[in-house]
């Protein structure tokens, strides 16, 4: 199988008479857009230009949120070793970690018993920070099944925790839906599935 091409990238100079030594660099839609100073010449033009565009790409690439269920799996890995190992012994591993569309409710559950983890693919289009949220949640139900202070202690080793949970009350609060408090949503699931979805 031969490698795919990766897609030509619209880039947009805008020249500004209010800048006179800084650029910089962002995403406009499906074009990435370089402010540069009006002075500047077409040789540092071109050397800025393509050092903007790459540091957007670079930083956009950290950022992006897994897409495929692999992807899923070895941010899960990565994150239960960086957040969830004990001092002495393993993180836990979950058995799989999928993308799901069924939960319209959750955005994620888990099996303890299976060390199943499920997400809804409502989150793929939010930041990385909020699915590793969500991630970290879900793999702390392998080490605490229920929502327990012991619970609260492992997911809040995620710096972005508080945060992750005001985007996401905030997100269902735009939509004019009340936000779940996870300390009743129950995301465990019985070994059969037998609840949620």
């Amino acid at each position: 199988m031969e490698p795919t091409a990766t897609p030509p990238v619209q880039v947009e100079v805008r020249r500004s008479g209010r800048r006179t030594r800084t650029v910089t660099a962002f995403r406009e839609a499906d074009t990435i857009v370089v402010v540069i100073p009006q002075r500047m010449s077409r040789a540092d033009e071109r050397s800025f230009v393509d050092s903007m565009v790459a540091k957007v790409l670079a930083r956009e690439a950290r950022t992006a949120a897994p897409r495929g269920d692999a992807d899923l799996r070895a941010r899960a890995a990565d994150l239960a070793a960086r957040h969830l190992a004990p001092p002495a012994g393993a993180p836990p591993r979950p058995a799989d970690v999928r993308w799901v569309t069924n939960q319209q409710r959750r955005w994620g559950s888990c099996t303890p018993a299976t060390g199943v983890i499920r997400l809804s693919h409502r989150l793929q289009p939010m930041p990385a920070w909020v699915v590793d949220y969500v991630l970290v949640h879900e793999l702390a139900h392998l080490v605490e099944p229920t929502h327990s202070a012991a619970f609260w202690r492992l997911v809040a080793r995620y710096p972005d925790a508080d945060r992750a949970r005001g985007f996401l009350e905030g997100y269902l609060a735009g939509q004019g839906r009340p936000a779940v408090d996870e300390a009743e949503d129950d995301d465990v699931e019985e070994p059969d599935g037998a609840r949620g979805a």
